[in-house]
């Protein structure tokens, strides 16, 4: 590891004013991402800017009826909040699938969101990579890539976004806040990131020196008939191969309301608006489900190796959708 400075910041804007025009500054969160990259070479930061002390880790309503998350809430504490598991309960779900106790006490809900990709040949610099040395290839797609994306992916990147927290924030059409020198902002998240096109490297749209400060999730009545359901190949601490946050309110037998959003199968979190939008209106069984799963992966494009996500993630739509309509029923 080469030598950095570290500066620790008070206020939000001290913090931005520390990182202003230096394309070699990080902020520091919890770390549980950056401080590895770090440790292999990929990040390679002259300067951290540790927010942790900012007054930015609380979860408290707002005016319309929504909730706005701190953006250095730890995932524990995002997880163990009354209002997050009582109003979104597929959001808490998603946060306690995702790393290990210790690592969520330490997690923070902005770098989460800005937490890089699980690729092997990301994180190792002797590989190719477009996503970290822009024009050098990408070696998953004739590689190993049986975890990687079969939706939305690119002949430049094929890589997966990471966060299952993020794909409940996508069904739940959240909104990011984030601070700039010019001052503050806002993006929903569903365009917060980037296709990967031609520019894998290119991730979000955050301005250069933004800081996110915070989440914003606005009332979603069908949020509290929600869940998070995520496939790994072992039980324990491991990033998903397959996720999906499904919202669903149903009356007389019909579908009223639906969201869905897919892990694991992007460079992003993925809303499944095909899918709502052939399930809206229409009855709330098995074969619709099936259906509407159908009718969002009939984009997908998948490589030698993980073909088997398409038929997963079609499987786990039935599967969560099937749970809530029960749910929804009694």
């Amino acid at each position: 590891m080469r030598e950095f400075g570290y500066r620790r910041a008070h206020d939000v804007s001290g913090a931005v004013a520390l990182l202003d025009g230096d394309p070699d500054a990080r902020f520091l969160g919890g770390g549980t991402n950056l401080v590895d990259l770090m440790k292999t070479g990929v990040e390679r930061p002259a300067l951290l800017v540790d927010v942790r002390e900012l007054p930015l880790d609380r979860v408290e309503p707002v005016a319309d009826g929504g909730l706005r998350i701190g953006a250095t809430v730890t995932n524990s504490d995002l997880a163990a909040h009354p209002e997050v598991r009582r109003r979104y309960p597929a959001l808490a779900q998603a946060v306690l699938a995702g790393a290990s106790g210790q690592l969520r006490n330490m997690a923070t809900v902005g770098g989460n969101l800005l937490q890089r990709t699980r690729c092997g040949y990301f994180a190792d610099v002797h590989s190719p990579c477009n996503k970290r040395a822009p024009g050098t290839g990408c070696p998953a797609v004739t590689g190993e890539h049986h975890n990687h994306a079969v939706l939305g992916a690119s002949d430049h990147c094929v890589a997966t976004h990471p966060s299952d927290m993020g794909v409940a924030l996508a069904a739940f059409d959240a909104v990011v806040s984030y601070e700039t020198a010019d001052g503050p902002g806002e993006v929903p998240l569903a365009d917060f990131y980037l296709p990967v096109g031609e520019t894998p490297h290119r991730e979000t749209t955050l301005p250069p020196g933004a800081l996110i400060t915070g989440v914003t999730l606005p009332p979603v009545p069908t949020a509290a008939n929600s869940r998070y359901r995520k496939v790994r190949e072992r039980a324990s601490y491991a990033f998903a191969i397959g996720s999906v946050a499904a919202a669903l309110d149903v009356r007389d037998g019909l579908v009223r309301d639906v969201r869905l959003a897919f892990g694991a199968v992007a460079s992003r979190p993925w809303r499944a608006r095909a899918a709502e939008r052939v399930l809206t209106g229409a009855p709330a069984d098995a074969e619709n489900f099936a259906a509407a799963a159908d009718a969002e992966l009939a984009a997908a494009r998948p490589l030698p190796h993980n073909g088997y996500k398409v038929t997963l993630m079609r499987n786990l739509v039935v599967a969560v959708l099937s749970e809530l309509a029960e749910e929804a029923a009694r």
